[in-house]
């Protein structure tokens, strides 16, 4: 008996029951006293499980991820439950019914797909994470709506599905894969099995894929929740040529409309910077364009302006003051402020945040944010606050 299969018996869900919440600092205790009365294998994997399952709270919840199994890959590579949410209720939009969900891991995007009311088949090659999907369809009462297969998706037949949702491997043995063809399956392959989709398909690919690499007949969408940039995602079925950022909660959509690059100002009372899937999705121009603003720099995605106007699509900033780069001047600032809770970001500038901290050495009652970019080229320092 597998792992798995063991911590689905009885005496398995109540190991899992009794090392839940488990402080790191008491394991080896934990385990001692757990292994006078179970086998040691058993106490092993729930403990290892407890461990998957709190770091698995951050994507999928307390709830769900309490009652979910997981591998460690999985919790690593598996999509955010709001993002999953997301994706499958444009799907739903569009009229779907049934996907294929080709390369499902753990099945976080199948229990998101299943709980919008859509039949799926989840797709896996590898016995223990077709295992594991099937599981939590299982554990979160989705199993009627979710078939799960192991087998190569190259393989499947799709037909009777409305849908095709494919999510390649995108890390190796030397970690990330940034070339789309060397994704397990190709970026070509699974271009090639969304447009055989009788109504959609949505292929889930790094959010640094170039956009040369996007088909003319895709839409693409970058996404991110909470301000982070978590994938890109190439629509069919959509509008061809679409390019949009989606940001979470929301969800908020800004669309291409097509825009020249902004032009480039000294720098105004408030800087904007924005959200991360706007700059992945090149929509920058229409940012600037929202708020009456230009760039500091034609090469940085730094939008200034002199009135501010709020947008959900980036965060403003009020400048107080605007500097060379010149780390005995910011110190100098810094403490004539009695700033003492710096935050410092950067674009266009090889300073470590870190670094800079240590040289300046903030102290007192106040706080401030620098940028460290450059303005029309030249190494530059802006100093200033949220705006209110």
């Amino acid at each position: 008996m597998n792992d798995l299969d063991a911590l689905r018996t009885p005496e398995g869900r109540a190991l899992l029951e009794e090392v839940r919440g488990t402080d790191p600092a008491r394991e080896l205790a934990v385990a001692t006293r757990l292994r006078r009365e179970h086998p040691a294998h058993l106490v092993s994997a729930a403990l290892g499980q407890a461990r998957l399952r709190q770091r698995a709270v951050a994507k999928f919840g307390a709830e769900d991820a309490g009652r979910m199994f997981f591998t460690p890959n999985g919790v690593e590579q598996s999509t955010r439950a709001s993002v999953a949410a997301y994706r499958a209720r444009r799907l739903k939009e569009l009229g779907v019914t049934s996907v294929a969900d080709l390369c499902c891991g753990i099945g976080g995007d199948a229990i998101a797909l299943a709980r919008a009311g859509i039949r799926v088949l989840a797709v896996d090659r590898d016995p223990v994470t077709a295992a594991t999907a099937r599981a939590n369809a299982e554990a979160l009462g989705l199993a009627g709506l979710v078939e799960v297969r192991e087998a190569d998706v190259t393989e499947v037949d799709t037909d009777g599905y409305d849908a095709v949702f494919v999510d390649p491997a995108r890390r190796g043995g030397r970690g990330r894969i940034f070339d789309p063809e060397a994704y397990s399956p190709p970026l070509s392959w699974a271009v090639a099995a969304a447009r055989t989709a009788p109504r959609a398909a949505a292929l889930k690919v790094a959010p640094g894929i170039p956009h040369e690499a996007v088909p003319e007949d895709a839409e693409a969408e970058w996404i991110s929740d909470g301000g982070d940039v978590k994938e890109a995602v190439l629509w069919f079925g959509t509008e061809p040529g679409a390019v949009r950022a989606t940001l979470l909660p929301g969800p908020r959509t800004l669309l291409s409309r097509g825009l020249p690059d902004p032009r480039v100002r000294p720098p105004g009372r408030y800087l904007y910077e924005p959200d991360g899937a706007v700059v992945r999705a090149h929509l920058v121009a229409e940012v600037a364009e929202s708020v009456g603003g230009g760039l500091l720099d034609p090469t940085i995605a730094y939008v200034t302006a002199d009135a501010l106007r709020p947008t959900p699509y980036a965060t403003a900033y009020e400048i107080t003051d605007h500097l060379p780069f010149n780390v005995k001047r910011l110190k100098a600032l810094l403490r004539e402020r009695r700033v003492g809770v710096l935050t410092v970001k950067k674009r266009g500038s090889a300073v470590e945040p870190e670094e800079l901290r240590r040289k300046v050495k903030p102290q007192g009652p106040h706080a401030a944010t620098v940028f460290l970019t450059r303005v029309a080229g030249a190494p530059a320092m802006l100093i200033g606050r949220p705006a209110a």
